[in-house]
């Protein structure tokens, strides 16, 4: 099989865990691939991929050399892999628009960004690079909130014609007015909002589900998230939180047997504690009644590293675009979509979805 050319946009903690994850597998056997979904996805292995071309506008970061530039800071994640080779790919600068809150210039540099003052990168500059490099698919790991910036790489990957991964909450792939874009193209995209391994929201999902197949009425519910990262520290600024709040809650309201009033239910990120770093603890309650209208609670304490908890996710999403490419098949990739994001264009429990997703790299058409 040929690789897999991928750019990544943004080369944060998830990027880091991404490309750290790409070599750790290389130098393993299916037997020994332990944290991954799916070894193999239409004959690509985790190694196939190739970073091509990466965009960041931190200056520790644009210019070096993407396998230097992971283990810069702010980025603050495990490193699981310390022998990532050079791959002679630098980052390039991107372009900001609202990439950056302003209050991340009131933290310590060795935890915000550092905006470099290289001029900014067009959209035709960024095309040609994606071009240029042979990309097949992009990925966005953008800090949430940034609703111009998003939508400007989406363009980017319209115009240079390449397969986009959204795996921030800007409602790019569930829009109907910006798929269908992508669709008369022949685009394939997967999105919105990057679900977790085994993290606070499949977990909350699982277990909603749970209730409602066990006959349990769930009639509260909040999901209250802690960490240290810049994706938290980030969050601080409320107004940048509107479609996070509602790409986590939807995912939990869908699997329910019956939608809950707004006021019974509270999903979203809580704090920033810096010496939690890439750690994210999730504080889970739920409250019901079970037989006899008896009533029941449930309390959850999750601990994981955040950005690797994505990794293995975002290596099977990057897989079924490239085999929707070699398939000719574009638009909205849905079986992929809603297994591997929070906020999928349909909403289907996380069963429907595995099996969907399993029937999709067995090669059955795409629901």
């Amino acid at each position: 099989m040929s690789k897999i050319k991928v750019a990544i946009v943004g080369v944060g903690n998830c990027a880091s865990s991404l490309v750290q994850g790409i070599q750790y597998y290389a130098e393993r056997t299916p037997e020994e691939a332990i944290g991954l979904m799916n070894w193999d996805i239409g004959g690509y292995k985790p190694s196939d991929l190739d970073v091509v071309a990466a965009f960041d506008v931190d200056v520790r970061k644009v210019g070096k050399d993407i396998a230097e530039a992971i283990y810069e800071a702010p980025n603050c994640t495990t490193i699981f892999c310390d022998n990532v080779p050079k791959t002679g790919v630098r980052v390039s600068m991107g372009c900001t628009l609202d990439g950056v809150a302003p209050h991340m210039s009131d933290h310590a540099e060795g935890r915000t960004f550092l905006p470099s003052d290289d001029p900014e990168a067009t959209q035709h500059e960024i095309v040609e690079t994606l071009v240029q490099s042979g990309t097949d698919v992009l990925i966005n790991y953008l800090p949430v909130g940034s609703e111009e910036a998003a939508r400007f790489y989406a363009e980017c990957a319209l115009e240079a014609g390449v397969a986009l991964v959204n795996c921030m909450p800007v409602f790019i792939v569930s829009d109907p007015a910006f798929s269908k874009r992508f669709e008369d193209k022949g685009i394939p995209i997967v999105g919105d909002d990057i679900k977790a391994q085994l993290g606070a929201t499949i977990t909350h999902r699982t277990l909603t589900d749970l209730f409602a197949k066990r006959g349990v009425k769930l009639e509260r519910t909040y999901q209250l998230n802690t960490g240290g990262n810049t994706d938290f520290l980030n969050m601080l600024n409320r107004d940048r939180l509107a479609s996070k709040k509602e790409s986590k809650t939807e995912a939990v309201q869908s699997v329910a047997s019956e939608r809950m009033a707004d006021d019974n239910i509270h999903v979203g990120p809580s704090d920033y504690v810096p010496w939690q770093n890439d750690n994210k603890v999730c504080f889970l309650r739920m409250e019901g009644k079970l037989f006899g209208d008896v009533p029941m609670n449930l309390e959850l304490r999750l601990s994981v590293e955040d950005s690797p908890n994505s990794g293995g996710v975002s290596i099977d999403a990057i897989r079924c675009a490239k085999v929707a490419i070699d398939r000719g098949v574009g638009g909205i990739l849905h079986s992929p979509s809603s297994y591997f994001m929070k906020h999928p264009p349909v909403q289907v429990t996380d069963d429907q979805a595995y099996t969907h997703v399993q029937d999709f790299i067995a090669g059955e058409r795409e629901r």
